[in-house]
């Protein structure tokens, strides 16, 4: 007598289109991670002066960034508790709407202070986005296709960040600066009648409860932190009243985040977790690469933009390498963790990422771009042989059930690891051309001075209006701004050298045979 084949736990209605539910949620999910990416290629064209660009100082573009990555890695784990008890079709529908009315007001902004604004209420809408998509794709394939359907929605995410820098670059060489932020909203129209049609909806039978303390004191903390850190570098001093102020009432804040979680019956933050050495070495590995590759992302920019002369375009291009090099790599590091280890994996990854952030620190003008190409795609190998031994570490820490903590977690750190690489490398990068540049402005009116010090694209933008007398400014700018790059990226090589001596100590070595193919979905979900 054979056993009874078990009922299917997907509708059959629901199970017909789970590939086409998968292509909407990949959508959604790409014009999210793609506007961080095409936003990279912008930076320099929204820095220069108006009409066409907003005239944005190096910190008010620290925050335009900022902004979005603050509020998002925020209030992703209440994002996802919230669809859980409201309806992920729900959430999903609300997140990606108010991620396009605050895309065509981005698009539309009349000054830096107000694309700050509207990059946070785009935050907004795309943290209800990424744990929702996630979530529905959960319920939407039967266990056995679900590791091949999150491979696929990862892999949505490397898509993003290889065709963002192009995109941007494009739009960039025929349209306005806004039209990198106004392309998302017919993608979010398509979207969204697409999920009316398609998408089922879900809720979490025994939903947990939400945290509304624990967000806004990690929001506020953050921001004042970060505030402080990218003030400090606006001024060139790091010691004034303010800005020490200002740091230390985020630390306090943060301080008493980490007291609150600690006490309370459903954190959003379960902090019992870093009590794990190698789960705490794990993360901090994951904060520490993107500290130093958004830092990186940021400087590299205005080198190939406004040193080297490439368009925004050709900008996008040469960043293809490292997102290439993700690609490649990222599948197969599997295999390197399975022959010599987590520790020797990730270790080795990080002292190629301090490496390769080290022959940053020695190009100058006319540095062979083939060189800097080589660099970048190294660069995107060391990271991939760091993200997916940590998200296998990571998932064998914590027990099974807690996976979906551990996958929110570890995409918080990485995006927190990222804000803060930009607000101290960008505030690095800012007060060290301030010190290169000032005692070369005396040619400008008193006025102007003070602007023109702010970044090398403030610089240029008046040194180009003062016509053949600001000529003589040219290469002083290109030569403070190279110095601020080299010291700049010095400091990156050193975080990435602190999180190659935390995993060569407390990450274990090789696991044993077979442990983790047990934990592939959720692997592949902590990874991205």
């Amino acid at each position: 007598m054979t056993s009874p084949v078990p009922a299917p736990r997907i509708p059959e209605a629901v199970h017909r289109r789970r590939w086409a539910i998968l292509g909407v949620l990949m959508l959604s999910l790409l014009i999210v991670v793609l506007d961080n990416s095409i936003l990279n290629v912008a930076i320099k064209t929204i820095a220069t002066p108006a009409p066409t660009g907003l005239g944005a100082t190096q910190s008010e573009i620290e925050w335009a960034i900022n902004a979005y990555t603050l509020v998002f890695a925020g209030l992703l784990f209440t994002a996802g508790l919230v669809g859980d008890r409201l309806g992920r079709k729900k959430v999903l529908l609300g997140g990606i709407a108010v991620f396009g009315i605050g895309s065509a007001l981005a698009a539309e902004s009349g000054s830096p202070a107000q694309l700050i604004a509207y990059r946070a209420l785009m935050a907004l809408g795309a943290a209800f986005v990424m744990p929702a998509t996630l979530a529905v794709l959960m319920n939407v394939f039967e266990r056995e296709e679900q590791p091949k359907a999150i491979g696929i929605w990862a892999g949505g995410v490397g898509l993003a960040i290889a065709i963002g820098p192009i995109t941007g670059g494009a739009l960039l060489d025929h349209f306005w600066w806004g039209s990198v932020f106004f392309i998302n909203v017919p993608i979010v129209i398509l979207a969204l009648v697409l999920m009316v049609w398609l998408v089922p909806d879900s809720r979490d039978p025994r939903p947990g409860r939400l945290d509304p303390v624990g967000v806004v004191l990690s929001v506020v903390g953050l921001v004042l932190l970060v505030y402080g850190i990218i003030k400090g570098g606006e001024l060139a001093d790091f010691t004034d009243a303010k800005v020490l102020a200002t740091i230390l009432a985020g630390l306090a804040v943060l301080a008493g985040f980490i007291v609150f979680e600690k006490r309370s019956d459903h954190p959003s933050l379960d902090v019992t977790y870093f009590r794990n050495k190698v789960f705490s070495a794990a993360m901090s590995a994951i904060a520490l690469v993107f500290f130093a590759l958004m830092g990186v992302t940021f400087f590299s920019v205005f080198y190939t933009q406004s040193v080297r002369g490439y368009t925004p375009l050709q900008s996008g291009l040469l960043m293809l390498p490292l997102a290439a090099a993700q690609m490649i790599f990222a599948p197969r590091a599997r295999l390197v963790v399975d022959r010599f280890g987590n520790k020797a994996t990730t270790t080795a990854g990080l002292l190629l990422i301090a490496a390769t952030l080290a022959v940053f620190a020695t190009f100058d003008a006319d540095t062979p771009i083939w060189l800097m190409e080589v660099v970048f795609f190294l660069m995107g190998a060391g990271m991939a042989h760091i993200m997916t031994p940590t998200s296998v570490v990571i998932m064998q820490a914590l027990p099974r059930e807690k996976a979906g903590s551990a996958s929110a977690l570890s995409n918080t750190f990485r995006q927190v690891g990222g804000a803060l690489g930009i607000a101290v490398l960008g505030s690095v990068l800012a007060a060290s051309y301030r010190d290169g540049i000032e005692d070369k402005l005396g040619v400008l009116p008193p006025g102007l001075r003070d602007t023109a010090a702010e970044s090398v694209e403030a610089t240029l933008g008046i040194a180009e209006k003062l016509g053949p007398r600001g000529e003589a400014l040219v290469g002083p700018a290109d030569d403070a701004f190279l110095h601020a790059m080299h010291l700049t990226a010095l400091c990156g090589t050193g975080v990435a050298l602190i999180g190659a001596v935390v995993t060569a100590l407390f990450l274990p070595g090789r696991p044993p045979a077979g442990q983790h193919e047990d934990a592939e979905p959720e692997l592949v979900a902590a990874a991205e």
